[in-house]
């Protein structure tokens, strides 16, 4: 007995052959000419020990009796019991043009090959797709009936079982699986599909809350999802029963579980929030099909509605599958299936190893570069303030990986040290001195700049200048506001507005400001500082909006208490919890791999929802401060500053409200 096998080196036809191999007699694979190493080491990966038996046979699906050549044709002619067709393409998201050339011109070229070589039984993999969008239940012998065809995959289903039933003179057996997952035992599967899709949204879930809080979701139709071993299991049972020819078996879950329970399943599996309060998604139905359409057509709702399904790598298609209305009658699958110990397993069973096989294989996120050289890798990339601190640690980092760093500051000492530091490691630096609260002395230094590097890809305003001084204090001394202003400020705006345009030009860049937690905690004292600061954020906000469609972002960093030459002379610092420059630059290193439009500390984040939610006791909070630590030596005018003893109560404080400034 021997066997010929279409897509045996796919996710179906790799656990089909885990079955024959069981049985006596050759496996012959079709494998196209390009694809014979990964089919040899296939081979010798799961099947060594039957490796005479399996046999490659050249062809390509897209040719007539598949691309076979004569002499295979002759020495397969008579040998062949079962021909199995499983090759096609299982993607929601293909195209009219591949659906119609994999699915419908394969399934006529394997029937030509099945015919030439007089093969005994035809055996298609169909799906149940090929019932469409069928309003009730589906039965085994129910074909013509389909309905709701008009999506190219289930259309290209449907037409290649039709040409099975028409056109195949070789005894043939139909096989409709569902919603194929991986293995029951393993959790093998080789791409993301069907319920996978949604598995990105419940680890979302899963990193913003604890468990035990209770989310909201929808609810939808029921899913018919089966593993793929089960699926495998059965095709070979039912392929080797006597008198079941002409026949269509539905490998389908007999009790089908509700979108809402499936997710729920999967949710507990990755030790996620459970959607405990469901919408049934008929409820959506009620609404005026013209108002769906109306909204859905208006640019910023479907701009949103992409970016959210982009992020969370699900096809649009998907949705539909939330009012999926068709049941399947499995009744003779069961039937041919009985005594043979092969039965589904319940989804609750496994769900945990799908889960786990998904988070450990399959999540995108494996596979997207997460290192900073593959960001910034000979890029542009310029930070300012760069002779001491942050903006040093950040251009050593950058050094590194491989950037062209670009560093700026006003004293060149500093700057020499840290260039002198990159290139000992390997990396490219330039430096230029300029002092960026002088308006023309930055304009100069963009158009320098621009002339030596042709762009800049990636800016971090990093420079700045902080004064810590109560108002009262600074009745006469409206100075420190503008000299603020001037460089955190108007320093920053002068470089994004000279780097943008060729920055919008080759459509990609990021501009990272490197802002205070102070904006978020309204600190006391800081008026000056964080008022220069807070327009930087604002400007951020309107520009990101502006050039989110340009391949430009915009990054701000709510930078804690960080330990740099700037709050040197404030001596208490050196008695409350700080960062080091190296963990601020490892904040900056996030946000070039992930550019989000702001990272923060949880603390400072939550002085801000605080703020807006009870601002009077926000305010309490920060006049307490306020009184608990008083203005220095130098802000009062009585000269340097001595050794600072802090308080019990300062230090508690201190540690409790890590990383703002007091």
């Amino acid at each position: 007995m021997s066997y010929f096998v279409t897509g045996g080196t796919g996710f179906i036809g790799r656990n089909l052959i885990d079955q024959l191999v069981q049985r006596k007699g050759t496996i012959y694979v079709l494998v196209r000419r390009g694809s014979k190493k990964k089919f040899n080491d296939l081979v010798a990966e799961r099947w060594s020990d039957h490796k005479r038996r399996l046999v490659a046979v050249t062809g390509d699906l897209t040719k007539p009796a598949l691309g076979v050549g004569k002499a295979d044709v002759e020495k397969l002619d008579g040998k062949i019991r079962h021909f199995f067709h499983l090759a096609a393409v299982y993607d929601l998201a293909a195209d009219a043009e591949s659906n119609e050339a994999a699915n419908i011109g394969g399934t006529r070229h394997a029937i030509q090959l099945a015919e030439k070589v007089k093969a005994k039984c035809f055996h298609h993999t169909s799906s149940i797709a090929a019932a469409g969008l069928y309003q009730g239940t589906f039965r085994e012998d129910m074909f013509e009936e389909a309905t709701g065809l008009q999506h190219p995959y289930f259309r290209s289903k449907h037409e290649s079982e039709g040409l099975v039933r028409r056109t195949c003179s070789v005894p043939w057996r139909i096989y409709r699986p569902g919603i194929v997952v991986g293995h029951s035992k393993t959790g093998e599967i080789d791409k993301i599909d069907g319920p996978y899709y949604f598995f990105k949204l419940i680890q979302k879930m899963r990193r913003m809350l604890p468990p035990w809080v209770p989310t909201l979701g929808l609810e939808g139709s029921r899913i018919n999802i089966v593993p793929v071993d089960y699926v495998a299991r059965a095709m070979d049972h039912i392929a080797h029963k006597p008198k079941l020819d002409g026949q269509c078996f539905h490998l389908t879950d007999p009790n089908p579980k509700r979108i809402g329970e499936v997710m729920n399943l999967f949710a507990q599996a990755a030790h996620a929030p459970l959607m405990s309060m469901r919408i049934d998604a008929r409820l959506f139905g009620f609404i005026p099909a013209p108002v769906k359409q109306g909204l859905t057509m208006l640019p910023p709702v479907r701009r949103i509605i992409n970016q959210v399904l982009e992020d969370l790598g699900i096809p649009k298609d998907m949705l539909g599958f939330f009012s999926y209305p068709t049941r399947f009658d499995n009744r003779d699958a069961e039937k041919a299936l009985k005594g043979s110990g092969i039965s589904m397993p319940p989804l609750e069973d496994y769900a945990w190893v799908i889960w786990d096989y998904w988070e450990r294989h399959l999540d995108p996120e494996l596979f997207i570069d997460r290192s900073l050289s593959g960001q910034v890798r000979d890029k542009v990339v310029l930070i300012t303030g760069a002779s001491s601190g942050i903006g040093k640690a950040t251009a050593l980092m950058m050094g590194q990986a491989g950037a062209r760093v670009v560093i700026v500051a006003r004293g060149e000492e500093g700057l020499q040290e840290t260039k002198a530091e990159i290139e000992a490691d390997g990396g490219k630096a330039f430096y230029y001195t300029a002092d960026l609260s002088d308006m023309k002395k930055s304009e100069k230094l963009v158009e320098q700049v621009l002339a030596d590097h042709g762009a800049v890809d990636i800016l971090i305003n990093n420079a700045g200048r902080s004064i810590r001084r109560s108002i009262q204090l600074s009745y006469d001394r409206f100075h420190d506001y503008e000299r603020l202003m001037q460089l955190n400020y108007f320093g920053s705006l002068k470089l994004i507005m000279g780097f943008l345009p060729t920055m919008v030009e080759q459509g990609r860049g990021q501009v990272i400001n490197i802002s205070s937690i102070g904006v978020l905690s309204n600190a006391p004292r800081f008026s000056a500082y964080v008022a220069s600061k807070a327009a930087l954020d604002a400007f951020s906000r309107c520009a990101a909006s502006e050039f989110a469609d340009t391949g430009v972002s915009f990054t701000t960093i709510n930078m804690p208490l960080v330990r740099t030459p700037m709050i040197a002379p404030t001596k208490i610092y050196e008695h409350v919890p700080t960062i080091t420059p190296e963990d601020a630059a490892d904040m900056i290193k996030q946000a070039v791999i992930y550019r989000p439009q702001r990272i923060a500390t949880r603390l400072g984040i939550f002085a801000q929802i605080l703020h807006a939610t009870a601002p009077k006791v926000s305010e309490i909070v920060m006049n307490s401060a306020f009184r608990m630590f008083p203005d220095s030596a130098a802000a009062q005018g009585r000269g340097e500053e001595g050794e600072v003893k802090p308080t019990q109560e300062q230090v508690a404080f201190a540690s409790l409200m890590r990383g703002i400034h007091w």
